[in-house]
This record gives C-alpha cells, structure tokens and sequence, in this order.
C-alpha cells in the first residue's frame, strides 16, 4: 500500500512538471510571438531606431505616400491641404487625420495619435528634432543630384520597414524598363529642352542637376542651356532669354496649377516672343502634371507617370 502509494505520489509530480514546462513553453512562445523587431535607419537628419511593420504611420512627403498607396501599405496621418488628385483618398478625414499643412505640421494632433513612424523630406527638416520628440521620424527626400540612386535607396528603405522587399523589386523593375524606353526615344532625337517653373507671371529656369533635373540627368534630354544655376527655386529668366536659348521642346511646371493659386501660366507664358522659338512652332511647349513633378516626385506612381509625359514629347 506504501509502496503504491508513492508511486502515485511520484507519477503526480511528473504530471505537474510535465504541465509547468508546458506552460513555460507556451509563455515563452507568446513572448517570443509578441516581440517587435527593430532596424536603425541611417538618413539625412541623423539615426533611427523604428520598429518593423509599423501600423500607426504618419507621412509628410506625398512621393512617400505615393509609394506606400502603391505597395497597399495604410498610413494614419497626412498633411491634408495640397494632396495631389491622384491620391485625393486621403482627404477623407474620417480615414485620416489631418495633421497640419507641408510647412506647418498639427504637433498636438500628431502627438495625440501617438504614432509608431513619422516621415519627413525637405519642406519638414527643419522641424526635425520637434516630430522626433513625439515619435521615430526618419527623413526620406530624393536627392536630386543623384536621383534613381537615391530613389531606389528609399524605396528600398520603405520594402525593409514594411515587409514589401519583393514588392518593391517588381516596381523598380518596371520604372526602370520604362526609363530605358525614355532613353531611347531620347537618344533618336537631337533636339534640346528648356525646364521652366512658372509661378504667378514670373519664370525659373531649370538645367542639369536641379530639382527637376532628372529630365536631363536619367532621361537624357539635352539642356538648351547647361549653365544654368543650380538652386531649389530655380535661374529667374526673362522672355528674352527663352527666345535667345531658342529651345527645341519647353517643359513647363505650373506652380500656380499645384497650389491652385493664379491664372494658368500657359496665359502668360505663349506670349509673341516665345511664339517665335522653336518649341513654340513645332507644338512642342509641354505643360507637366504638377502634382507629380512639384507636389509628389519620387514615388512609384509618379516617376512613372514623369516618364511618360517626357516620353510624349519625342512621339
């Protein structure tokens, strides 16, 4: 009877370590299932540590927002006031909160969302340490000197922070394959283009290396003048100075038309000197979509969309 009894005793204790381990088992399980990977990005502004996968996102750049629309990625919070018609969506503030203007972030209602990411570019930097108080912010802007490098290296950036890497491979490949369609109508054409910013009947010119740059830089066009400054807002140009470079094709970004503000600037711009350029005779003064070249470059639909309307001038 003893010896059964401690028998039955010790079959007990196995069975209650057997459930213990069990249960640590499962907690560890559990933990191990609810721990969030980290990644240290390396942008322009400094270092930061952000979690992958982030779900409470924040987006101050609309190539970003472009890009993200384009991989299925949802974000939380965007500057509401200028967002490009082709990604009007989030204007919806019932789905996203409206967190201030380009310039002017909401600080009270982006702390108030308590957001996982926050993404910047240029027009925030100087806001910087005021959103990386709030939460991991990460600068992401194209660098317009270095342009598919630096595009390919945010949107790269953005696959690793999502989980979307093959995603974003298929969508480089695909601009890429345009862009050398680009190139080669380009390359059977001798004629010579002029970028022009048009902003309230005054106009800048844009050459090599220069915000809009990538005409000339990736997609081969040659500049009808290579020595203009280079600067953000561009060469300030008379007509005079149009009719003198004579330019073969005219690409024109109408500032007025993003921000809608203004007249058009086609009423300003085809006036009797420009009417004697070539590009002028020849039809070939091409008004850009300024959502996608002023508001919203660099971002998978938009650089796709920019090739396209370069590409329609050598058809």
């Amino acid at each position: 009877m003893k010896k059964l009894l401690l028998l039955t005793f010790a079959l007990m204790m196995v069975a209650f370590l057997a459930a213990c381990g069990s249960t640590s088992e499962a907690g560890e399980t559990s933990a191990s299932e609810g721990t969030t990977e980290k990644m240290t990005v390396t942008h322009e502004l400094g270092e930061t540590e952000i979690s992958k996968n982030p779900k409470n996102v924040v987006v101050f750049d609309y190539g970003v927002l472009d890009s993200l629309d384009k991989l299925g990625v949802e974000v939380a919070g965007v500057p509401q006031a200028m967002v490009p018609a082709y990604l009007e969506k989030y204007t919806d503030t019932e789905k996203y909160k409206n967190v201030g203007t380009l310039k002017e972030a909401d600080f009270e209602a982006i702390n108030a969302m308590k957001p996982d990411l926050i993404i910047i570019s240029g027009r925030q930097a100087e806001m910087y340490e005021e959103f990386a108080s709030i939460a991991p912010t990460i600068h992401m802007a194209v660098d317009t000197n270095n342009y598919m490098d630096s595009f390919t290296e945010n949107m790269t950036l953005l696959g690793e922070i999502f989980g979307k890497e093959e995603q974003v491979k298929e969508e480089l490949a695909t601009v890429n394959t345009e862009i050398e369609g680009v190139k080669e109508a380009v390359g059977k054409s001798d004629e010579k283009a002029l970028i022009l910013l048009a902003n309230e009947g005054k106009i800048s010119a844009y050459g090599p290396a220069s915000r809009f740059g990538i005409i000339h830089d990736v997609f081969g066009v040659p500049a009808a003048d290579e020595g203009i400054e280079v600067s953000t807002h561009g060469q300030s140009v008379t007509f005079e100075y149009i009719l003198d470079k004579n330019p073969d094709i005219i690409f024109v970004v109408d500032r007025n038309a993003a921000v809608g503000a203004g007249a058009s600037a086609k009423d300003s711009l085809e006036n009797e000197l420009v009417q004697k350029t070539n590009a002028f005779k020849n039809g070939k003064i091409i008004y850009l979509d300024p959502d996608y070249w002023y508001m919203s470059g660099g971002g998978f639909e938009s650089v796709s969309a920019m090739v396209k309307e370069i590409q329609s001038a050598y058809k």
